[in-house]
């Protein structure tokens, strides 16, 4: 059976009764006891987000990837911005609408968020015009306006998901439903 384990760095040897063995250095005992403890402490650290993760999921009132890019308003006496719409920077991001605010993750995994927003802050959230990209896939889009003017524009290649996302933003910051569907919207862009 050793046999079959038979690595570079182990010393292998015979006892008295002709049994193969693995003769350890101190050295090599304590560094195998080192990564021991460095994949333990891994494993609690992967253990910690998974339950925290599980937690978000648990509380959370709506939570996925959307795509997302982030804009600012123009201030009283600011040129307007630029147009942009040709740039593609869009990221991907893990938001989750929890409690009284809406947060971004990196990832699902981490353990804290990347940024967060009041849902009280909220004063406008709508559907934007859907498009077909160039490899046939179809992206709908959404916006989140805060009164400070930072505007999240979010998108995602399931309407469902954004229909969700607007409905229960919309309800839980008091803004009314705008009178538009994403079939409205896709009629005007053309």
């Amino acid at each position: 059976m050793l046999n079959l384990f038979n690595l570079k760095r182990l010393t292998w040897g015979e006892d008295t009764d002709g049994k193969q063995k693995v003769a350890f250095s101190a050295t090599e005992v304590e560094s195998i006891r080192s990564e021991l403890a460095d994949l333990e402490e891994q494993e609690g650290h992967l253990k910690a987000r998974l339950e925290h993760i599980d937690e978000i999921l648990r509380s959370a009132r709506l939570s996925g990837y959307l795509q997302m890019r982030t804009r600012w308003t123009a201030l009283p006496g600011e040129a307007p911005p630029l147009d942009d719409s040709e740039v593609d920077d869009w990221l991907p991001r893990f938001v989750v609408l929890q409690g009284s605010c809406i947060f971004l993750y990196f990832v699902s995994t981490d353990i804290s968020p990347q940024d967060s927003t009041l849902l009280s802050d909220v004063v406008e959230v709508g559907r934007m015009p859907f498009h077909t990209q160039e490899d046939g896939e179809t992206r709908y889009y959404f916006y989140i306006v805060t009164r400070q003017g930072l505007r999240y524009e979010c998108s995602s290649a399931s309407k469902l998901q954004v229909d969700a996302w607007v409905a229960t933003l919309q309800e839980e910051c008091k803004l009314g439903s705008d009178s538009t569907t994403l079939d409205d919207l896709s009629d005007a862009s053309k």
